[in-house]
């Protein structure tokens, strides 16, 4: 038996099929990129720019805006936004677990009820913290002294 110098016909097809590939994928991103280019610098030079102030008043809702858009104090608000994402990250963690506990057994039993113990006791350091608590500093600081 001899052995052969000659690489397989099957790899070589494979590599060329390959490059082919990826020339394709480069001429594309060549043409969109372009293409973009294009159409910005167009719009840049073609569009009208004029300004006004009804133009430049800001939008809302078909309603006049009046007042300052800043508040005075912090909205507490964000809290509840948080606690929706961490418990809505909670709860695709604990059902995908749900649909695969058969497969999990005990260790993954283990391993989610570990999870959910963590994220309790975030829940009652921020509770502890006063993180929980709504209103004004002031009302919070009269609220500890009383309680």
């Amino acid at each position: 038996m001899s052995a052969s110098t000659e690489p397989p016909t099957n790899l070589i097809a494979s590599s060329a099929q390959d490059i082919e590939g990826l020339l394709s994928l480069g001429l594309y991103a060549l043409i969109a990129t372009g293409l973009i280019l294009i159409l910005l610098l167009l719009a840049r030079f073609l569009g009208q720019r004029t300004h006004s102030e009804a133009k430049d008043a800001p939008y809302e809702s078909a309603v006049d805006p009046t007042g300052d858009a800043r508040l005075r104090e912090p909205v507490p608000f964000y809290l509840v936004a948080i606690f929706f994402i961490v418990f809505d990250v909670e709860a695709v963690f604990v059902v995908s677990w749900a649909v695969a506990y058969d497969l999990l057994g005990w260790a993954g039993f283990w391993q989610i009820s570990f999870f959910i113990f963590i994220l309790f006791l975030g829940l009652v350091y921020l509770w502890k913290m006063g993180g929980l608590e709504w209103g004004s500093q002031s009302a919070r600081d009269q609220k500890r002294r009383i309680g």
